[in-house]
């Protein structure tokens, strides 16, 4: 399974982003999917998560102004991200826990490459 970021870019604050991340790969469904910020010499950072149900988590700093939403069916998913800041600049990770289901059951988890997001002030 693999994953593709895209979406990324530079933005002036007060601005508006979608991320997209695609999976491809065969005979698999995606559980859970999980986006992740990391600047230069700081740790990652979890910033919204979705389940193959729907139910969605989010960070303190991206709780009202981002919106994380998946097509199960396309296997794609998306982060919104409105009211930019410049501390959201940062590259942006999706990760998704999978399951191969033939020949034999098999669960993974795949990273995407980074995507960066630049906010100017």
């Amino acid at each position: 399974v693999q994953l593709q970021a895209s979406g990324g870019g530079l933005v002036q604050a007060g601005g508006s982003l979608r991320l997209s991340c695609a999976a491809s790969g065969s005979g698999f469904s995606i559980n859970d999917m999980e986006w992740y910020r990391q600047g230069s010499g700081n740790q990652r950072e979890l910033v919204a998560t979705i389940t193959r149900g729907g139910q969605t988590n989010y960070a303190d700093s991206a709780k009202g102004r981002f919106t994380i939403t998946g097509d199960n069916a396309k296997k794609t998913y998306y982060l919104q991200m409105n009211s930019l800041k410049p501390e959201d600049t940062d590259v942006y990770y999706c990760a998704a826990d999978y399951i191969i289901h033939h020949p034999t059951t098999v669960a993974g988890r795949a990273w995407g490459q980074g995507t960066l997001v630049t906010v100017s002030s």
